[in-house]
């Protein structure tokens, strides 16, 4: 194998498919990754068997070839090299790579590249096309509400339905739930649905960071695997098997008060309070007071510490309905307050034992429902 690429290009590909690298395993091959000429270009490809990942770089191909060589090892080096151009190469019948830019050579020992795990390849399944901002946001909105142990696995994943040129993101731990429905700019005419493994959902956002063009979204027959096709990158990550909860009954349709506060100042206002709850088994008190005669309504955040201090915050709201309390764990409630992009926000409540719902004012595509904590009022 003989290529040349620049190093900016180079360093960039490493940088996307190191997500995918193992860095605790059992297989060594985990650890390394994948370079082969594909096409005029060099394909790179990276996998720690539960999602893999592969990125196209402009190259000039002189010679056919491919290796696997220690991902850390090559890309700390590459990082390391000026922005010139960096050649490649592997001699006849040898596992070594040797690099050379400008005045630096190296050469890195490498590996058979028929031993590395197979790079998974979703046949012709349904495709759909879907708009990769839209898609970030709506995985930002939602993912951080799976649950991050094991013990129920189905709750570890991002519920996915496609059905009707609608895509159905939803996640939840026990605690809350997060529900995002997006568009889809091309849906295929049967319906889909899949559970792809939170961690899989968060480097996907992350890849979608400077995309533009749509998202080719595919699974295979068996839905075992989902393909996410970029424009130089693909990823493909190993599906969660098992039932999701049916969340819709989980989330409340009527309520009893209904409080619309100034996103920007609640967020800031519980993040106050928070600084106590830490000490306070992490509980914001929230107290809700429909406007009085010539006034306005208003929200109490409050936040106690035994034997260190409290907090008491007061934010203007236009409130529906009756005087309420509730209370949440400080994390959860900032966890949704933050990934908003609205300037408003609706919090919608029946008692203080029941599920709390925070609603972005003027947007009818998200919901988020958080379980209360019980506490001595």
């Amino acid at each position: 194998m003989r290529v040349s690429c620049l190093q900016e290009n180079l360093a960039r590909g490493l940088a996307v498919v190191g997500r995918a690298v193992a860095t605790r395993s059992t297989l060594p091959q985990t650890t390394h990754v994948l370079l082969r000429t594909d096409g005029g270009r060099l394909r790179l490809a990276a996998t720690n068997l539960e999602i893999a990942i592969t990125s196209w770089v402009g190259a000039q191909v002189d010679e056919e070839g491919s290796i696997t060589v220690p991902a850390r090892l090559f890309t700390e080096f590459v990082n390391s090299l000026p922005n010139e151009r960096i050649d490649l190469a592997i001699a006849p019948r040898a596992r070594q790579l040797r690099l050379t830019c400008g005045r630096n050579e190296a050469t890195i020992s490498g590996a058979d590249p028929s031993d590395f795990p197979p790079i998974p390849e979703v046949g012709d399944g349904p495709i759909a096309r879907i708009d990769p901002e839209a898609l970030r946001t709506g995985i930002s909105q939602v993912e951080f509400a799976a649950a991050t142990d094991d013990t129920r696995p189905v709750l570890t994943g991002v519920h996915t339905l496609l059905e009707e040129g609608v895509l159905t993101l939803a996640a939840a731990d026990g605690f809350r739930l997060a529900v995002h429905r997006l568009p889809v700019e091309e849906a295929p005419g049967e319906r889909i649905e899949i559970i792809v493994p939170a961690r899989a959902m968060r480097e996907l956002q992350r890849l979608l960071a400077d995309e533009e063009d749509p998202v080719v979204f595919t699974v295979n027959e068996t839905r075992s695997q989902a393909l996410f096709r970029l424009r130089n990158v693909e990823m493909v990550a190993q599906l969660v098997q098992g039932t999701f909860p049916n969340y819709g009954q989980l989330i409340p349709q009527e309520h009893r008060t209904r409080a619309v506060l100034d996103l920007k100042e609640f967020l800031q206002e519980t993040r106050r309070a928070a600084i106590f709850a830490r000490d306070g088994s992490n509980i914001v008190r929230l107290h809700i007071e429909p406007a009085a005669e010539g006034a306005v309504g208003r929200l109490v955040v409050w936040a106690r510490a035994e034997e260190l201090g409290e907090h008491r915050g007061e934010l203007d709201a236009l409130v529906e309905g009756e005087p309420a309390k509730i209370a949440f764990n400080a994390k959860y409630l900032q966890d949704v307050l933050q990934v908003l992009d609205c300037s408003q926000v609706a919090l919608e409540t029946t008692s203080p034992t029941s599920p709390g719902v925070f609603r972005p004012v003027g947007l009818e595509n998200y919901v988020h429902v958080v379980m209360p904590m019980f506490v001595q009022w």
